[in-house]
């Protein structure tokens, strides 16, 4: 009898293992916060995400990381939000405020980690790429990444170079009142994109992405117009598109050469740079065969 209450006590133990065991692992485990939505993608890349406890709000990719909590937008961080998650690491780029949530975060002695914080070339995409792949222990993975990003540069740079057209493409996050618009600029990396997909951007400016009127989207008369998802998607159809200030009157609208985007397959270099070039190309040359 006392064999079959020890063995029924060993039995109750183990259970409780399997109904608790997930919060003890946790609080004994590496808990990462990572506030920087290009990282976050070659985490989930590398397949290094097993430790990622939640994220900012703009990390948005790939659709498995909507699974994970957010602590707030990059810049507008909530210190108690971050805390509530109990990282043993939080990850960003550098990219990050306000200043005070920061220095609350070193105070209490959470360790922090960046990587490279400029990418603004192939070469530096890469480097960020197997940097955190080292970090990970997972460089042969960041070793395949690369070598498939160089793939599809390369032949998006070797179409760019057999088309005879140079379209100008006008890249509109969203509306406001009055008729302004939130657009993207020369200054930006999704204007490195279109360049290597053999278009430009016509509209210039001191930052990425600024605020600009009706007026000057009509006279930038865009071959084609990219909506973002926020944007498209609130208004809902092409003919609302057509009807906007400044967009009724370009080739694009009379074209019918207004296309959806994913933001973030813009607004940021990563493991699928190469492929998202050669998906631009693919809009703003319809009409070409290569």
């Amino acid at each position: 009898m006392r064999k079959i209450y020890m063995l029924a006590a060993i039995l109750l133990m183990v259970c409780a293992c399997g109904r608790f065991g997930n919060k003890d692992q946790h609080s004994g485990s590496t808990r990462i916060v990572c506030l920087a939505k290009q990282y976050n993608e070659v985490i989930y890349a590398l397949g290094a995400e097993k430790d990622l406890v939640a994220v900012d709000l703009s990390s948005t990719y790939p659709p498995a990381i909507k699974a994970l909590p957010t602590v707030g937008y990059h810049r507008a961080l909530s210190a108690e939000g971050i805390i509530s998650q109990e990282p043993t690491l939080v990850i960003h780029d550098n990219n990050v405020g306000p200043e005070q949530v920061m220095q609350q975060l070193e105070k209490m002695k959470i360790p922090m980690k960046t990587f490279a914080d400029s990418v603004f070339t192939i070469e530096q995409d890469k480097g960020m790429i197997t940097a955190l792949g080292a970090y990970f222990g997972k460089e042969r993975q960041a070793d395949s990444l690369c070598r498939i990003l160089d793939v599809q540069m390369n032949e998006a740079l070797a179409n760019s170079r057999r088309y005879t057209d140079t379209p100008r493409v006008v890249i509109i996050h969203f509306g406001r009142a009055m008729n302004i618009y939130l657009a993207v600029t020369e200054k930006s990396t999704a204007a490195k994109m279109i360049g290597w997909a053999g278009g430009v951007i016509p509209i210039g400016g001191t930052k990425g992405m600024q605020q600009v009127s009706a007026e000057l989207i009509a006279q930038a008369d865009p071959d084609v117009i990219l909506l973002t998802d926020f944007g498209y998607d609130r208004l809902g159809s092409i003919g609302k598109i057509k009807e906007l200030p400044g967009v009724s009157g370009t080739k694009a609208a009379r074209n019918n050469r207004i296309y959806r985007v994913e933001e973030h397959d813009l607004i940021y270099l990563g493991p699928r740079t190469g492929a998202n070039v050669l998906a631009l190309q693919k809009l703003i040359h319809a009409k070409q065969a290569i």
